[in-house]
């Protein structure tokens, strides 16, 4: 319950969203515009024209829930944007450096090791 954690899938959405939306307005932009179930467990992360106001909206078992910060100073950086997308797939890890007002544009990752959900199921099965 009220949990984000590095296991969920996250969406930015690449438009301006007018916050006096809430739950019913998001999950409409979620399936009229990215073509996607709200209720199916990923977060959903809308900003502002002004950049400094963000809502995540999750499902979790019972209903959604919305989460809301307003930055008093300083705005929340996108990250880098092909053109036409509605929407862009981020990590937790981008999305605590946005919150934090951590530049995206700078940071370089260096390489990790990365198990597949199909080699862990293969893995299952063979033992």
């Amino acid at each position: 319950m009220f949990c984000l954690t590095s296991s969920l899938q996250y969406y930015l959405y690449c438009k301006k969203t007018d916050m006096r939306n809430s739950f019913d307005g998001l999950s409409g932009i979620v399936t009229n515009q990215l073509h996607r179930n709200p209720m199916n467990g990923d977060v959903f992360i809308f900003i502002n024209k002004r950049h400094n106001c963000i809502k995540m909206l999750r499902w979790e078992p019972g209903g959604f829930v919305l989460y809301y910060k307003r930055l008093e100073t300083g705005t929340f950086e996108f990250p880098e944007l092909e053109p036409g997308n509605e929407s862009l797939q981020i990590t937790w890890s981008s999305l605590m450096l946005m919150t934090e007002g951590i530049s995206l544009k700078d940071i370089k990752r260096r390489k990790r090791f990365l198990l597949k959900n199909r080699d862990l199921s293969t893995q299952i099965l063979s033992n």
